[in-house]
């Protein structure tokens, strides 16, 4: 029967982090998802090898099954990292009685949020390195079948590393959010400096009040009255 490694320690951090400050963006659910996903194809494979299927439990732990569960962590942290940070630019438009329309078009745009997630899922190199002995393992046990035990055991050792780089991805991962919060301060410090422009108001206004000083000067008899005006009032 195939046994199956225990992935629990190796994923270490991802199952129990040690962290000197919360991130700015909560994202423990999304790092207990990652590793119960884990934890759970793991189980799947554990069964499967019980009830004498191996190829079944070679899939439940093969590279598209950890390249998966990788990408939907940095899909729902991008997504939360988006959400952030388009709140917290229409809380300082607001701050700063930004039109409701330009607020509106300094949200992120879909090239921008995949551009985060790109940017999130950059640390993930070992990550990918560890995938790709991961889908050589699995290739050449399932070739062999039952196979020799060095064999099984490189497919043991390909899942443990898996898991290792997969914790050291989430590291990273987490600290490319914190540099995203960075990325964002110009945009932000921008927001908040704005100012709405006074030209609207003074060429509005300026020939208003023109009008009436002249009016005020007229009536009070420092300017002579226009004969216009002079019929109208009955000077």
């Amino acid at each position: 029967m195939l046994e199956i490694p225990e992935l629990g320690p190796a994923l270490g951090q991802l199952i129990v982090p040690h962290r000197l400050t919360a991130p700015w963006v909560p994202l423990d659910d999304a790092r207990e998802a990652l590793a119960t996903r884990v934890i759970e194809c793991a189980g799947a494979a554990r069964r499967d090898a019980a009830d004498a299927a191996p190829a079944r439990a070679l899939r439940q732990l093969d590279r598209d099954v950890w390249s998966g569960a990788w990408d939907e962590a940095v899909r729902r942290t991008a997504e939360r990292v988006a959400q952030a940070l388009d709140a917290t630019i229409v809380l300082e438009a607001r701050r700063v009685r930004m039109p409701a329309r330009r607020a509106r078009q300094l949200a992120l745009s879909p090239g921008e949020r995949r551009a985060i997630a790109a940017r999130l899922a950059s640390g993930a190199d070992g990550f990918e390195a560890a995938l790709d002995v991961v889908a050589r393992a699995t290739d050449a046990l399932h070739r062999e079948w039952p196979g020799e035990r060095v064999t099984v055991e490189e497919w043991q050792e390909a899942q443990t590393l898996a898991a290792r780089r997969l914790e050291a991805a989430w590291l990273a991962l987490e600290a490319l959010v914190a540099h995203e919060r960075v990325r964002w301060t110009a945009d932000l410090d921008a927001i908040r400096a704005w100012r709405r422009s006074l030209w609207p108001v003074f060429a509005v206004w300026l020939p208003v009040a023109g009008v009436v000083v002249w009016l005020a000067l007229v009536l009070g008899g420092y300017l002579p009255a226009p004969a216009w005006l002079a019929a109208s009032l009955g000077f």
